[in-house]
């Protein structure tokens, strides 16, 4: 592809994990790469949509507006089930 740059989206649960390379437009938002990763059809029983979404451990506020850039890794965080300040 033209213009692309290669990057990866990442996401695990305890009994699956998943780590798509793939190349996405120049210019490309990190919630749109994720829609094109196909993930979700992984992982039928999440909400990408509403997942939190960070690179590189870094958690992003606006994953809709944030343009990647080549051999940036996406990751999708599941929600905690407990509060680790609880348990």
């Amino acid at each position: 592809m033209a213009d692309c740059v290669a990057v990866e989206v990442a996401f695990a649960t305890p009994e699956h994990q998943a780590l798509i390379a793939l190349e996405v437009p120049a210019g490309c938002t990190v919630r749109r790469a994720v829609e094109l990763s196909g993930i979700a059809e992984q992982f039928p029983g999440v909400d990408f949509a509403s997942c939190p979404v960070g690179l590189f451990g870094h958690v992003l506020s606006e994953p809709e507006t944030h343009v990647l850039e080549a051999g940036d890794r996406i990751e999708l965080y599941r929600p905690l089930l407990a509060d680790p300040k609880e348990v």
